[in-house]
């Protein structure tokens, strides 16, 4: 990667650096994407690596869609008339049986799912019907037309069609698709290894005693929360006292065996900030600061491993909220690249505000909303970026162009949390919020 320190660069223009350096890594040999074969039963989550192609039809034969009658058209041709119908019954076809040819002048019941015999080209619903006759006939009061209540052999899914795509994280319904053309298991990416490491003298661990001047390390929850909600695989490199041997050493260490390393503080200006300078040492730097209110002390760059190849490296502000949005919005669309999903971004939509935002700032702001039960956006009272509460809170955040000013009514741009947080079974492939 090419160094590029642009002061407060837009989010736009990091998006693009890092889609870049991201689709770059996974296309060389130490970054490319390794795969595994897994159950169907357990690959919830996972991002499929080769397409799926159906071996049979699904249906494998037509079918009932409903319990009742199997029967010729052409035997319940009521032409018009208001007499009923009856027909002798001639067999029962239960889920799973095979039944024989359907004779003419004759109907067999039938069963949802079960294969409809030869011969018989409509099902009646037993609603439609009257049974029960001392002569064994079953009465039919409808007019019926060839091909209803059959689902046809193929209409589903067709032999030899590709069914799932690569790049697909699989849901619950995809997972549905593959066991229904019998896919036993699949071949889907290796989930990501994130290395997960925060900074800082003053943090300790709850649990702990709390001294003076120091505080609970509630980030190091929240990402490792926020790497496993994506499905990759988080590894704790634990807390890093602000000491540049001491961060070179860990950020060292993290490398050797993560696809990223992610870390929170000490990317800022200050004499006790060390990330920046121990990045340099042990890789190098592509961006940082950008143009986003909360997370300004961005960093993005890579890491040297033993072996010559490299790790990404992503550096977030230590301020909670700001740690987490930034993560939200850079580092998510980054680990869904190296899962081996396509790069996406989150999707807003145009909702109207119930809040007055009289500050425009010259950054792009992102402020923690919820949604009234009205259908309009309501903010949190205080938007500091050390307020972890509002992100709790929050069921989404409004994107605030640089300069904006907001009073109730005004439209503004809605990103619900669930398109921040990437639903692991997203549909879309967006290319932008705010778009």
């Amino acid at each position: 990667m090419t160094a590029v320190f642009k002061p407060l660069m837009p989010l736009d223009d990091a998006w693009a650096h890092l889609r870049s350096a991201v689709e770059q890594h996974v296309a060389t040999p130490a970054g490319m994407r390794g795969t595994e074969m897994v159950s169907s039963l357990d690959a919830l989550g996972r991002v499929l690596a080769a397409d799926l192609v159906s071996p049979v039809d699904v249906p494998p034969l037509d079918n009932s869609a409903m319990d009742g009658y199997a029967v010729r058209a052409a035997d319940l041709s009521l032409a018009g008339s208001s007499a009923a119908v009856a027909l002798p019954l001639a067999q029962r076809i239960a889920a799973g049986q095979m039944g024989v040819a359907l004779q003419a002048g004759a109907c067999a019941r039938i069963f949802t799912g079960a294969p409809v015999p030869d011969g018989a080209d409509a099902v009646v619903m037993q609603e439609h019907t009257e049974a029960g006759a001392a002569d064994g006939r079953v009465q039919f009061n409808h007019i019926v037309k060839a091909g209803q209540n059959i689902r046809l052999r193929g209409e589903d899914i067709r032999q030899g069609q590709s069914v799932l795509s690569a790049g697909l994280r699989l849901g619950p319904a995809a997972l549905g698709v593959a066991a229904s053309v019998g896919a036993a298991d699949l071949s889907v990416f290796k989930r990501p290894r994130v290395a997960v490491l925060t900074t800082g003298n003053e943090l300790v661990m709850p649990g702990q005693t709390l001294p003076a001047g120091a505080i609970y390390n509630s980030n190091r929850h929240t990402l490792r929360g926020l790497v496993e909600a994506v499905g990759a695989v988080a590894q704790d490199a634990g807390i890093v006292p602000d000491h540049l041997e001491a961060t070179r050493a860990a950020l060292r260490q993290a490398a050797q065996h993560a696809d990223l390393v992610i870390s929170s503080g000490g990317v800022s200006v200050g004499e006790e900030d060390h990330l920046r300078a121990a990045v340099e040492a042990e890789g190098g730097l592509a961006f940082w600061a950008l143009a986003i209110k909360p997370g300004k002390p961005f960093v993005f760059g890579w890491l040297r491993r033993d072996d010559g190849s490299r790790a990404l490296y992503m550096g977030l502000p230590g301020n909670p909220v700001a740690s987490f949005m930034t993560y939200l919005l850079l580092v998510r669309p980054v680990l869904g690249v190296l899962a081996g999903e396509a790069w996406s971004l989150p999707q807003s939509i145009q909702l109207p505000a119930d809040f007055t935002w009289p500050k425009a700032d010259k950054r792009r702001e992102f402020v923690r909303a919820r949604l009234t039960p009205e259908g309009r956006v309501q903010i949190y009272p205080n938007q500091g970026s050390g307020v972890l509460t509002s992100a709790a809170w929050a069921d989404g955040v409004v994107d605030l162009a640089p300069g904006m000013t907001v009073q109730p009514g005004d439209m503004v741009s809605y990103v619900p949390m669930r398109e921040l947080l990437q639903p692991a079974f997203a549909t879309s492939q967006g290319e932008g919020a705010g778009s």
